[in-house]
């Protein structure tokens, strides 16, 4: 009895003061108040009133109307848009839209078009004025994917971080897509060591490859074409140089000409066309080398140009004509290498940051101060654009692309720098980047991708699953190192909103994700940031909705009442006392 001690005076509270109980078996170890999560609505379903009602009466404050499938978003009536935000007003709440699944670089299946950019920028921009609709006050985030269907580069894990083993490519003037690999490859004169290990070229050496052999495969029938219009120069000129100009002029008919004149002339014409095919080949070849060369080269590229032009001055018959031609595809093709065929990702990098660019833009110009915020969420790991590096570079390509545009339209380039900051970020799925565990990579990783974005962080998706599949569970019942990746996110991840992302638990579970995510993260069960705390619910007699049970039987209430009228007069009450049978010594009596 010496050691008798009551640890915990109140029922259910193990650890009652400690937000964290409950880590190692369903909890995150993180800490986020209930005020600032919110409930992503049924994607499938385009009655967002019938929605609203129902993800309020869970008592979340933030809603995120989730139609991604852009023939759903398109069945939702216009009225509804501005009721939905009504009815969350009235309840105190905030919604934000997922926009539609919209590729924003204007790829398609069967390729990049400027048409199919624009109209995605169109799509991307209706949003955007729904979401005004729903929340005018503005400054709210808009998630758009920052790629719906491209695959981004196969990765490996290594010693040194991260490989690239398979790339999609394409070229640039055909539009056709392929892909690149890591290969060995295997060449004679080396010594049999040499040859039956290899030489091993990762994808950017095949990319080089590549584009080596397509730039200098462009040359094949320079060749032919020269010495062909040399041989026919050659055999036309002594019969006809005496007269050549005075044929062309028409001064000499061709009807008067022998018929060794007039087998000379065919041939002189021949040989112009040979030329004329080598000068067609030389614009085409300009055009590319000037289209996808550097800066450097574009400059180099001119100077060849002007050099080219002063030799065809000094060149007064075919054969010079033809001379300077030759010469200068000779230097086009020893000094130049465009990148005819990039990496899908570079490719459309540029388009992409400019839709993003131009729908930022045009958001602000719409609506100025209340401009909604366009905030670009990485895909499932795999996809163009997934990670945290990746998603960065698109995120400040398109800020510079919007103060380039501000800066047009008359703004100055400070206050543009800080709308761009304002307007443009990041929506941090983080069950999209856990899948990385599928490529073998692992938790320092994702950390690593995590903290890449952590400035640009203006919206959090959460949702768990195990690495290998895009699932969707609530927090703390997967692998996803939810604790690490918060504290990676810093002040940017705890003032952002966050949206319980919980498909496959609605789909399995039938039943809200609400209570399962408030636990694993140990929330407040009140306003204030002070116990007691959801995670503590499990511990008690039953779950916390559901009561203490049969505490006071109903035959209580069926004799007394709820209050102490129906007592007896000897305790207080109304009742007559021992002479009726309430005081008869039965029990309950």
């Amino acid at each position: 009895m010496a050691d008798y001690k009551i640890n915990d005076i109140y029922q259910g509270g193990l650890s009652t003061f400690k937000s964290n109980y409950g880590e190692k078996e369903f909890g995150t170890g993180a800490t986020i108040p209930a005020g600032q999560m919110g409930l992503a609505m049924d994607p499938r379903t385009a009655n967002i009133l019938q929605e609203v009602s129902g993800k309020l009466s869970t008592g979340v404050q933030n809603i995120e109307l989730s139609n991604v499938q852009p023939d759903v978003f398109e069945s939702i009536p216009k009225n509804y848009f501005k009721e939905a935000g009504r009815v969350a007003k009235l309840a105190g709440a905030e919604i934000t839209v997922h926009a539609p699944l919209v590729e924003a670089s204007g790829m398609t299946k069967e390729g990049f078009s400027e048409a199919n950019r624009q109209a995605a920028e169109r799509q991307m921009m209706d949003a955007i004025v729904k979401a005004n609709q729903v929340n005018p006050k503005g400054s709210s985030p808009v998630t758009f994917h920052s790629s719906a269907i491209l695959p981004g580069p196969e990765l490996q894990k290594t010693s040194e971080g991260k490989e690239i083993v398979k790339q999609l490519v394409i070229n640039q003037e055909t539009n056709q897509i392929s892909s690149v690999e890591k290969d060995v490859r295997h060449y004679p004169g080396a010594d049999p060591a040499k040859i039956r290990a290899g030489e091993h070229r990762d994808v950017e050496k095949e990319l080089d490859l590549r584009n080596t052999s397509s730039w200098h495969d462009s040359f094949t029938q320079l060749s032919f074409h020269s010495e062909s219009a040399d041989k026919l120069i050659d055999q036309a000129y002594p019969v006809l140089s005496p007269i050549i100009k005075d044929i062309e002029q028409e001064k000499v008919k061709k009807s008067s000409l022998s018929p060794t004149q007039v087998d000379a002339y065919n041939k002189f014409k021949i040989a112009e066309e040979h030329v004329s095919e080598i000068h067609r080949s030389a614009n085409s070849l300009f055009d590319k080398a000037y289209k996808y060369g550097s800066e450097d080269d574009k400059e180099k590229l001119i100077n060849l140009s002007e050099t080219f032009r002063q030799d065809l001055k000094d060149k007064k018959d075919l054969k010079g004509y033809s001379r300077a031609l030759i010469g200068f595809m000779n230097e086009l093709q020893s000094d130049f290498e465009p990148k005819i065929f990039t990496t899908l990702g570079e490719f459309t990098n540029e388009s992409t940051t400019k839709t993003f660019a131009n729908v930022a833009w045009d958001s602000y110009d719409k609506f100025g101060s209340k401009a909604p915020i366009i905030s670009i969420e990485n895909p499932p790991y795999g996809g163009a654009f997934s990670t945290g590096e990746e998603l960065k570079e698109i995120v400040e390509g398109a800020r510079e692309k919007f103060v380039e545009k501000a800066q047009e339209e008359g703004m100055s380039k400070s206050q543009a720098t800080k709308q761009a900051k304002k307007l443009i970020g990041v929506t941090w799925d983080v069950g999209h980047i856990n899948m990385m565990r599928k490529h073998g990579f692992e938790k320092e990783d994702i950390l690593k991708e995590t903290e890449a974005v952590q400035p640009l962080v203006k919206h959090v998706h959460l949702s768990d699953n195990f690495g290998m599949e895009h699932t969707e569970l609530p927090m703390g019942m997967g692998n996803v190192p939810i604790k690490e990746i918060m504290d990676k996110l810093g002040k940017e991840g705890f003032e952002a909103k966050k949206v319980i992302e919980a498909g496959n638990w609605w789909q399995h579970f039938k039943s809200p994700p609400v209570k399962e995510s408030f636990q694993a993260f140990g929330s407040p069960l009140y306003a204030m940031d002070m116990g007691s705390y959801w995670n503590q619910s499990l511990a008690l007699q039953q779950g916390y909705f559901g009561g203490y049970g049969m505490m006071l039987p109903q035959g209580n209430y069926n004799t007394f009442g709820a209050g102490f009228s129906q007592l007896p007069a000897e305790l207080g009450g109304q009742q007559p006392g021992a002479k009726g049978s309430n005081m008869s010594g039965r029990p309950m009596e």
